[in-house]
């Protein structure tokens, strides 16, 4: 049955407002959020294809994907993708930590604090600073030549980060920042600059403290 041949109290709009969300099927709140169809598809139409998206684990849900379904158009499918980034962020990756201070880092580095050599670490994080993976960059004494923006970068790219923080280790126990430390900083501040991922910062750590580059 077409949204228009509903009565109005059956239409989930007018359901949610009043019964509440929670009364609503998937298929009802898909309706609800895309609102109109278009001429040769419908809500209902539309509802359809976009739930074969979200149900299938091998599709990708991203603003393409969504702005192909044929209906949806753009500012339908800014909605839905600003309603499904909200919901990933706060509801299903919860359990992600917030990353928002340089102590909540150093948290997330205890496995390279007595390493014997230099680790250099990147933290990706979304948009609301949470973490989305840590990975090791590089293994080895630091230096701008090693520790080359596109391997940071490359999959902060991948991951759709928003922000990084990166970290290494000085297994002498100073925390004092080398100039190889301060180069390479300037140098990943200035490409996140360029392609949209902030540097939030860079952090020193040994096996009892640390020290933040950005505020050295």
């Amino acid at each position: 049955m077409k949204m228009k041949d509903k009565r109005q109290d059956l239409r989930p709009r007018e359901r949610l407002q009043s019964k509440g969300a929670v009364a609503l099927s998937d298929f009802e709140l898909l309706q609800a959020l895309i609102g109109s169809g278009v001429a040769g598809s419908d809500v209902t139409k539309i509802a359809r294809e976009l739930q074969k998206i979200i149900k299938d684990k091998s599709s990708t849900i991203d603003y393409e994907s969504i702005a192909s379904i044929k209906g949806m158009g753009e500012a339908k499918a800014v909605r839905f993708m600003a309603a499904y980034e909200l919901w990933k962020r706060h509801f299903q990756v919860s359990e992600r930590p917030i990353i928002d201070t340089p102590e909540k880092a150093v948290e997330q580095l205890a496995n390279i604090r007595d390493k014997k050599q230099e680790y250099f670490v990147c933290l990706t994080l979304d948009g609301a600073n949470r973490l989305i993976a840590k990975r090791t960059i590089t293994i080895g004494t630091l230096t701008s030549s090693l520790v080359h923006p596109r391997e940071v970068f490359a999959d902060a790219i991948t991951d759709r980060a928003a922000n990084i923080i990166v970290a290494h280790n000085h297994p002498s126990g100073s925390l004092n920042p080398s100039t190889a430390d301060l180069e390479v900083t300037e140098r990943l501040r200035e490409t996140g600059s360029l392609i949209g991922i902030k540097l939030v910062d860079h952090i020193i750590i040994s096996k009892n403290s640390f020290v933040s580059v950005k505020a050295a």
